[in-house]
C-alpha cells in the first residue's frame, strides 16, 4: 500500500526508520559481542536502554526481534551452505562481522502501532514525533478486498526511492489441490523465458536486448562519474528488474490459468544451484547471474498454490537431450541451441518444446510413484 504522506508526515516517518535502525545496529552489535541471540536474551539486556532512547513499547520489541531473527536467518542459511563451506571468504565474513541494518531499512508494526480505516483509506500509525493519524494510502481494488478481508498480524513499513509503503500481512487459505487430468511441462531458459509442453511460449528477446542496453548505458554513466549522471543512475535504478519482475508475473499467471482451465498439473524444473554448477565464459555468466528463472519459478508456484493447482519439481538433467517421443538420450540429438533431431526415431522438433514434454513425463511419473504403494499385493 502506498502512503501518500505530507512533508511532516514524512520527515517523522523517516526519523523513525532512522532510529528503531540505529538502535537495531547497537543491538545487532551487542548481539554478535555476547553470543545472546535469542530475543528473550536480548530483550533482557536492551529493553531498558530502548525505552529510555525514545521508543515505545512495543516498537522497542519490534526492533529486538528484528535483530533475533536476522541472526537466525542468518544461522539458518550457514547451516545450509548458502554462504559456502567453512572457511569461504564470504562465510568467514558473516560469521566475523555482526549484521548491519540501513538506516531506511524495514521496520515492522503490529496493531498496536498502527490501524487501519479501510472505509476512508488512511492509516494511523506510531512515528519518534507522535502518533500520525489520518494518513491516505492507495492500491488496487483486489489489494483493498484481500486487506479487507485476509489481513493478519503485523505489516512493514517500506522506504523506497523517497515513497512510503505499507506491506502487510495477509493469510488466505489455499484451497485443496484437484487431481489433474494432464501435466504441463514448463521449460525455463534464456533465449526463451518458458515454453511449456502445450505449445505456449514466451520470448526473451526483447528482455535480453533491454538488459544489454541498460548495463551499457550503467556503464557509460559511471564512467563519467557526473553529478547528472548520478542522477540518471538514480533513476534507472530497479528499472530493468520492474521490467523483468512484469514479464514474469505475465507469464506465470498466463501459464497457471491454463492449468487451472485444462485440469491440469504443472511441472518445474528444479533448478536450485545452477549457477555454481554451470562453467561459461564472462559474458555468458553476466547473461545466466541475470536471468531471472528462481522469480518466475516462485511465482509459477505461489499462483498454483492459490488455484488449488498440483505443482511437482523434477530433475532438469538431460531433459535437452532425451527424446519425448522414444526417450533415447544422446547429446547429440540437440545439434543446435533451438533445433532437436532425435537420432534414434527421427522426430524433428523445437528444443525447448521437446525439453518441456520430458519435464511434463518427469512429472507425471512423479505424482503417480508418490501416491503408488510398495506393499505387495495380498494373495
Amino acid at each position: 500500500m502506498k502512503l501518500t504522506a505530507s512533508p511532516e508526515v514524512a520527515a517523522a516517518l523517516r526519523s523513525t526508520l532512522s532510529v528503531c535502525n540505529e538502535q537495531a545496529n547497537r543491538i545487532s552489535v551487542l548481539a554478535h559481542r555476547n553470543g545472546a541471540r535469542s530475543r528473550k536474551t536480548l530483550q533482557a539486556a536492551a529493553y531498558s536502554e530502548l525505552k529510555n532512547s525514545g521508543l515505545s513499547a512495543q516498537p522497542a520489541l519490534h526492533v529486538i526481534r528484528k535483530v533475533a531473527d536476522s541472526y537466525t536467518t542468518l544461522s539458518a542459511n550457514i547451516r545450509a551452505g548458502h554462504l559456502g563451506r567453512p572457511g569461504a571468504a564470504r562465510r568467514v565474513k558473516a560469521e566475523s562481522t555482526p549484521i548491519r541494518f540501513r538506516s531506511e531499512a524495514a521496520q515492522p508494526f503490529d496493531d498496536r502501532c498502527l490501524s487501519w480505516q479501510l472505509d476512508v483509506g488512511t492509516v494511523s500509525i506510531w512515528t519518534v514525533a507522535g502518533r500520525m493519524k489520518h494518513i491516505p494510502f492507495a492500491c488496487s481494488p483486489d489489494n483493498l478486498a484481500m486487506l479487507r478481508e485476509h489481513r493478519k498480524g503485523e505489516s512493514d513499513l517500506v522506504l523506497r526511492d523517497g515513497e512510503f509503503y505499507l506491506a502487510a500481512t495477509c493469510e488466505v487459505a489455499e484451497p485443496a489441490m484437484f487431481e489433474p487430468e494432464a501435466w504441463i511441462g514448463v521449460d525455463l531458459g534464456i533465449v526463451n523465458i518458458a515454453t511449456t509442453s502445450t505449445g505456449y511460449q514466451a520470448a526473451g528477446r526483447s528482455l535480453n536486448r533491454h538488459r544489454k542496453r541498460m548495463r551499457e548505458l550503467r556503464t557509460k554513466l559511471h564512467s563519467k562519474n557526473t553529478k547528472s549522471a548520478k542522477r540518471a543512475l538514480k533513476r534507472l535504478s530497479r528499472k530493468e528488474s520492474r521490467r523483468a519482475k512484469d514479464i514474469n508475473h505475465v507469464v506465470s499467471k498466463r501459464i497457471v490459468t491454463e492449468a487451472e482451465r485444462t485440469a491440469a498439473g504443472i511441472g518445474l524444473e528444479d533448478l536450485s544451484g545452477v549457477r555454481q554448477r554451470v562453467r561459461l565464459r564472462k559474458p555468458q555468466r553476466v547473461t545466466l547471474h541475470s536471468w531471472a528463472f528462481a522469480q518466475l519459478g516462485s511465482y509459477i508456484e505461489y499462483k498454483a498454490r492459490r488455484a488449488g493447482v498440483p505443482l511437482v519439481y523434477v530433475d532438469p538433467a538431460y531433459t535437452s537431450q532425451e527424446c519425448s517421443s522414444c526417450h533415447y538420450r544422446d547429446r547429440r540429438n540437440r545439434p543446435s541451441q533451438a533445433r532437436f533431431i532425435c537420432r534414434s526415431c527421427g522426430v524433428v522438433a523445437r528444443a525447448d518444446h521437446n525439453a518441456s514434454r520430458n519435464i511434463a513425463h518427469r512429472a507425471s511419473v512423479a505424482w503417480n510413484a508418490g501416491r503408488q504403494s510398495s506393499a505387495p499385493v495380498p494373495a
